[in-house]
């Protein structure tokens, strides 16, 4: 999860070295710190942006982000707990502000995710449709959007392998978003260009 981060904030920041604006400024400096691997100082960042741009949901979706995948390779359950509870302060914010954007509707599903992680018994049965739908909503409106797709297959996956189904299905999906990722074009160069490393390795661990 360390190597996805640095790998996504690192692409992000090679692809706004051009920014102009002091908004695009901000965000890349903020990228960089992320890609540094300086997670405090960039949502610290991000939150200074994002109480400037109030209609802009893109600095509380990192700050979203960051928290989340921190939270998927913490170990410390009460650490895990903040990092998420910060995380959905975060979502709150970009539920309002975009509530009809795929990639909103993942990170909200990544976070409902991860606490099914947290707590499997508790918040598995609490979560686990609530997730399939984010996946799905998200699907109808970008279905060729790869984090979209790769996140739902992975999902799915991880259901099946821990009900016994047959994982063929959603293994397919998996490979066919690296294609997706190959091919996609962000909205901006701010915009989330995340998941390829982490599509690969699963795709790996599908042979």
């Amino acid at each position: 999860m360390v190597k996805l981060i640095t790998t996504a904030a690192l692409v992000l920041v090679s692809l706004v070295t051009s920014a102009q604006t002091q908004f695009e400024k901000g965000m890349g400096n903020a990228l960089k710190l992320w890609g540094e691997g300086k997670n405090t100082e960039a949502i610290a960042q991000f939150e200074r942006i994002a109480s400037v741009e109030k209609t802009n949901w893109l600095p509380n979706y990192y700050i979203a982000t960051i928290n989340t995948f921190q939270a998927f390779g913490e170990k410390d359950k009460t650490k895990m707990k903040n990092l998420l509870d910060a995380a959905q302060k975060a979502q709150d914010e970009i539920n309002t502000l975009a509530p009809e954007n795929a990639e909103v509707l993942v990170m909200q599903a990544m976070i409902h995710t991860a606490w099914i992680v947290y707590d499997p018994m508790t918040n598995g049965q609490r979560l686990y449709q609530d997730v399939l739908y984010l996946y799905g909503k998200a699907e109808k409106i970008a279905p060729e959007n790869p984090r979209v797709v790769f996140n739902k297959a992975d999902f799915e996956k991880g259901g099946a392998e821990y009900f016994g189904g047959d994982i063929a299905p959603m293994c397919e999906k998996i490979k066919a978003s690296i294609n997706l990722f190959a091919n996609f074009k962000p909205e901006s160069p701010l915009h989330p260009n995340w998941g390829l490393e982490r599509a690969k390795q699963e795709a790996e661990s599908c042979k």
